[in-house]
Formats: C-alpha cells, sequence, structure tokens
C-alpha cells in the first residue's frame, strides 16, 4: 500500500487582535500607514474583523486578518467551548488591554483540513490541533465558506506558532481584496522547542516559514506605505 502524500499548506493570512475593533482600526493607521477594508462577523464565535490584502513574492493569496470579540454578541458555540485563537485566554486579554492589539497567530490554507489534523496528530509526539468545523458568511463578492481547525480549548498552540488550518470553497477572501500597497516579505517562528516546530510544519507541508531556537516570538515583515514594518507577538 502506497504511503499518504503529504498535505500541502501555504500561509494564509496574519492574525492580528486587539481589544477591540476599534482599537485595531486605529493601531492599523498608527502603524501600517493604511485603512483596513471591510470584513465581517463570526456568529458563532461572537468575533468580527477587518482585512487587508498583504500577498508577496512567496505568499501569494494572503492577507492581514483585524480581529476582535464583538461585544454584546456572545458565540453561539456550545456552552463551555471557547473562542478561536485564545480569545478567552484572560492572559492574553490582559496583554491586549495593556498594550493594545499585537500580532498573535497565522493561519495556514490547506487543500485537505482534516488529512492536515491527522498528519500532525500522527506524529510523536502527536499534536491536537482541534476539530473541523465549517463556517460561512455572505459578502458583496459572493459567500465565503470554509472548514478551519478549532480546539474545544481555543488554544493555538506554542504560542501562535503552530498555524490554525483552513481550507477554502471556491470563492478565497483575497479574490475581491484590492491591493493597498500591503506586502508581506517575511514571516519567522522562534521558540523554544524548535525541533518539534519544524516538525510539524513538515507534517503538513508548510514552507517559507523560518523556524529558530529561542524565546517564543513571531515575526512578520510587512511592505508598507511607510518602509518596513516588523510586527511581533514577543510570546503572547
Amino acid at each position: 500500500m502506497s504511503k499518504p502524500a503529504t498535505p500541502h499548506a501555504e500561509v494564509d493570512h496574519l492574525v492580528v487582535a486587539g481589544r477591540t475593533l476599534d482599537e485595531c482600526v486605529t493601531w492599523c493607521e498608527a502603524t501600517l500607514g493604511l485603512l483596513p477594508g471591510p470584513g465581517g462577523t463570526h456568529p458563532l464565535m461572537g468575533t468580527h474583523n477587518r482585512l487587508l490584502l498583504c500577498s508577496g513574492q512567496g505568499f501569494a493569496r494572503t492577507y492581514l486578518e483585524l480581529i476582535a470579540i464583538e461585544r454584546g454578541k456572545p458565540p453561539t458555540r456550545a456552552k463551555g467551548l471557547k473562542r478561536w485563537f485564545d480569545l478567552d485566554d484572560e492572559s492574553l486579554r490582559a496583554t491586549l488591554q495593556r498594550e493594545g492589539p499585537r500580532l498573535i497567530h497565522f493561519v495556514a490554507r490547506v487543500g485537505d483540513a482534516q488529512r492536515a489534523v491527522q498528519a500532525l496528530a500522527g506524529g510523536a509526539p502527536g499534536i491536537d490541533r482541534g476539530t473541523v468545523i465549517e463556517a460561512a458568511r455572505d459578502t458583496p463578492a459572493g459567500r465565503l465558506e470554509w472548514r478551519i481547525t478549532v480546539r474545544d480549548d481555543g488554544q493555538r498552540l506554542m504560542y501562535g506558532a503552530l498555524p490554525t488550518l483552513i481550507e477554502w470553497g471556491a470563492v478565497h477572501p483575497t479574490d475581491s481584496m484590492p491591493v493597498c500597497g500591503l506586502e508581506l516579505v517575511s514571516l519567522a517562528a522562534r521558540h523554544p522547542r524548535a525541533e518539534l516546530l519544524r516538525e510539524a510544519y513538515g507534517r503538513i507541508g508548510l514552507a517559507g516559514v523560518d523556524v529558530q531556537r529561542g524565546p517564543p516570538d513571531l515575526v512578520a515583515t510587512l511592505r508598507t506605505p511607510r518602509g518596513l514594518v516588523t510586527l511581533e507577538s514577543q510570546g503572547h
């Protein structure tokens, strides 16, 4: 019996979280010199977002997501299940309140999310990337449908350096995003267990993200109207 082919993953989007979406917009204008485009709401998670195209060489169909909990809109997810991206984590919430919006995570695009989850779980040690759930929202350019991994506890894992996995339907958000002068130049991850992180990237076929040993950090360099800007998670 032939061995199953290794999944193929690409960087889909960067995740910048804030205490509120208004704070994210203010941060975006001050840091990147750009006003983010429209986004949408996620009733299942009680969150909402705004988006900017940041595709660049080696990072095709890539965008920046600004995301926050939508006040007054509790998630419709089953009671006891946490929001995605650690947005219910008290330590992360305290950081966002104290220091403002910041890069916290990235999402990798795969052709088959379930197979990629199985590839992560099949190593030693196995990694539980979470359940593959289905989501959708309507946009002026068409209906977005996707399958995404979310753990019941909402954890990003490895301080955000292990990507959430997403499998898009026929329409991708970047299909209708205008060029805005933002470009992802590089993405790197630092972690004390660099070997494990590098192995996990290999299991899902993710290339183009440099992995180094060191204190936890996710580092994205972007070309902006104001020149090169570096965003860091700094272990949050």
